[in-house]
């Protein structure tokens, strides 16, 4: 199930206006992540959900990002300074088949990773590695596109979640996307 990572070059487009009309990040988020939370975006891009991330938790919270791709994390890493958010976030790069976040094990309370899946060689060991970071009854919010992802292949992803011990709160919708909020059980 695992595709191609998306290239650097086009985070920018998913900055633009439209983008922020189809997925708004406050309204996305806010249901999910409060003010003292220590959160994680998986797979951040330039940060599109992570700067709403940093504002939502505040200076009492904490917020983490972690990429694949340096240029991704370098140029998130210039729109949070220019938002006065650079203090709020620790951007980070990881391997492909490794999140290298072993030091954040047990500490979150809200993750997301936004079509990111599907870019994942191994979808059982990032599943195995997101559970381990979040604290007990900690949610992660797991959106694919409907146009890189089959329904079947979304179903499959969640049976995988399923094996890592998360189980399904809601299906939240979103455009666009197939959507879960998992939480560890």
């Amino acid at each position: 199930m695992a595709g191609r990572v998306c290239p650097w070059w086009l985070g920018y487009f998913h900055l633009g206006p439209i983008r922020r009309m189809l997925h708004n990040p406050e309204k996305i988020l806010s249901p999910y992540v409060r003010r003292g939370m220590k959160v994680l975006d998986i797979g951040p891009g330039m940060g599109f959900f992570t700067l709403e991330m940093a504002r939502l938790v505040g200076r009492e919270g904490a917020t983490v990002a972690i990429d694949l791709q340096p240029k991704m994390i370098r140029a998130l890493e210039r729109r949070a300074g220019r938002a006065g958010l650079a203090d709020r976030i620790d951007a980070r790069v990881c391997t492909a088949g490794d999140l290298g976040a072993d030091d954040l094990a047990g500490s979150i309370d809200f993750s997301i990773g936004f079509y990111v899946v599907h870019e994942v060689p191994d979808v059982s060991r990032f599943m195995q590695q997101v559970y381990a970071l979040l604290v007990p009854a900690g949610k992660f919010l797991v959106v694919e596109p409907e146009n890189h992802i089959s329904r079947e292949d979304f179903e499959l992803n969640i049976g995988t979640a399923r094996e890592a011990g998360f189980s399904v709160i809601e299906r939240p919708e979103i455009r666009k996307s197939f959507s879960v909020l998992l939480v560890k059980s």
